[in-house]
């Protein structure tokens, strides 16, 4: 497990930059943390580091539950599984077919037993100031 303390809002998106760098294909990301610790800050700034455009917009699939991007390391699948109604809907939304790329899933414990064993858990938990946020990481040991 790797702990990082992040004081704002951009070390949570350079936190995502490393990241990024570090993502290869048949990777998932798994983002766990309450509404508003900042799980879709860092999968903006994920997928706009590995489409290498800043500029990027990068909805949140909250209502498609998954939207895919095309980047220099591959298909890149972003899924936001809150609204998802159980595990057998995953079928239906490519879960097995996108496992080729890189996912990067929001609300992950609602995939259950479905999220791949190799899968990098990152939680978002708040810091000592209103903007902070702790970063605790578990997977990639030979690559952090």
């Amino acid at each position: 497990m790797t702990t990082f303390d992040l004081p704002d809002q951009s070390a949570t998106e350079a936190l995502a930059v490393r990241l990024a760098e570090l993502a290869q294909a048949g990777d998932v990301l798994a983002l766990h943390g309450e509404m508003g610790m900042g799980k879709s800050v860092f999968a903006r700034a994920f997928l706009r580091a590995l489409a290498q455009d800043p500029a990027l917009e990068v909805p949140s699939p909250t209502f498609s539950l998954v939207q895919t991007y095309d980047t220099s390391k591959g298909a890149v699948a972003h899924f936001d599984l809150w609204r998802l109604d159980g595990p057998d809907s995953l079928f239906e939304l490519g879960w097995d077919e996108l496992q080729d790329g890189i996912m990067l899933v929001e609300w992950p414990e609602r995939a259950e037993d479905d999220l791949p064993d190799h899968a990098l858990h990152l939680t978002l938990s708040p810091g000592v100031e209103e903007e902070a946020r702790i970063a605790t990481i578990n997977g990639w040991s030979d690559r952090l």
